[in-house]
């Protein structure tokens, strides 16, 4: 039988990716050793478990004050912990995470996870312009910090310059990137049709691009 918890503590696309997803809607705990990961999305539990080969129970949850359950594992492993520590994680990271030490050979795998996990992409036809197709590329955090780290990376690595809004509530903050930038990023993302990431944001993007004769 294969054991819960056989984390391979050694960067890789599959790592990047996990760590993307972790950085976004993951949890560490404060004794040192246990992780929450929550999705509404099985696919995403699933990809984040074969990423960490990871074999524990899937089970559910209730989010904040809607009764709709979530998607949920829950491992242990102190090494795994210890190495999140090194690179830029910590317990109550929401408002409190910055830089990430993420080698640049794979800061585009950690982005494609960070995107599945808060990032969003919108379009629609802007209404001051006869057949003006608008969209964006938006990643969101609760840390500004983190926020002006992937700004800084994605200006250094594509020369995109993008820009940051709060939402409505003063939460979170979004960065986000239009048309040009946008593609530029996405082209990046989803390099290869066999890397992991989650079907239904690729498949939105995808349907949206094909009304500009684009497809990632």
């Amino acid at each position: 039988m294969k054991r819960k918890n056989n984390i391979k503590i050694k960067w890789s696309k599959q790592m990047a990716y996990a760590i993307g997803l972790l950085a976004t809607d993951g949890s560490l705990s404060s004794d040192g050793r246990h992780f929450d990961f929550t999705s509404k999305d099985l696919e995403q539990i699933n990809n984040f478990m074969k990423c960490l080969g990871l074999w524990n129970k899937i089970g559910r949850k209730k989010s904040g004050s809607s009764d709709k359950l979530y998607f949920r594992v829950q491992f242990g492993s102190v090494k795994f912990y210890q190495f999140l520590l090194g690179i830029g994680l910590s317990p109550a990271k929401s408002k409190n995470i910055g830089e990430l030490d993420v080698p640049d050979e794979y800061f585009f795998d950690f982005l494609r996870g960070e995107f599945d996990g808060d990032g969003c992409f919108y379009s629609y036809f802007d209404p001051r312009w006869k057949s003006s197709f608008m969209f964006y590329t938006v990643f969101i955090s609760a840390s500004f910090e983190h926020i002006k780290w992937l700004r800084k990376k994605l200006n250094q690595f594509l020369g995109v310059k993008g820009h940051i809004t709060n939402d409505r509530k003063r939460i979170t903050y979004q960065l986000k990137y239009a048309k040009k930038e946008s593609l530029k990023i996405l082209k990046k993302i989803y390099v290869k049709k066999q890397d992991i990431f989650l079907k239904r944001k690729y498949l939105k993007v995808n349907k949206a691009l094909a009304i500009i004769g684009v497809k990632i």
